[in-house]
């Protein structure tokens, strides 16, 4: 299946390599050697040298990686975070996002290149948002890593939409 590319978007191939530009930014990356790829007017097109599953597999991948970089450049991508829990709160302080996640001291994340942060106070939600997919995702998982949900009262930092599940807890005496 082809990967169109939009008005807007400029795509250069140079053997393996693959160099995107759009209007929310650039990115470049090297595919691997056996993968054909060909710009044929509008549409990128992937080739592979035979059906072997793991030629398959490498089809399937470069093209999806391909798709996210056009769309990358062309639209963006973005995570939400949800804080929960009483005390906890997200802030900005310039481009760097500031955590009070219960620690004794606040957690500050630099946003790397590409990276921008949105934080809505009153709803407690940090957005994530950049044009490589791979980078916004990992940025959005190394946020809530710093203080993932917990189990028994659900205090922490998830995904917009995320399901924690609770435990009971302790039983308590019977007295």
């Amino acid at each position: 299946m082809p990967v169109s590319i939009p008005s807007g978007v400029r795509v250069e191939v140079d053997g393996s390599r693959v160099h995107v530009m759009g209007p929310r930014g650039e990115l470049e990356r090297v595919f691997r050697s056996e993968m054909t790829i060909r710009l044929d007017e509008a549409q990128l097109t992937v080739e592979r040298p035979s059906d072997a599953p793991q030629m398959r597999a490498l089809h399937g991948m470069t093209r999806a990686l391909l798709n996210n970089m056009v769309l990358g450049v062309s639209q963006g991508y973005e995570r939400n975070l949800q804080v929960e829990g009483v005390g906890y709160r997200p802030e900005l302080d310039g481009k760097v996002l500031v955590l009070h996640v219960g620690y004794s001291h606040s957690v500050r994340v630099d946003p790397p290149a590409g990276i921008a942060f949105e934080v809505d106070t009153r709803a407690r939600t940090i957005r994530v948002a950049g044009h490589d997919k791979e980078l916004v995702g990992q940025v959005a998982a190394d946020i809530r890593k710093i203080r993932p949900p917990e189990p028994y009262k659900g205090k922490g930092i998830r995904y917009q939409g995320e399901r924690v599940r609770h435990k009971a807890g302790k039983a308590g005496k019977v007295a």
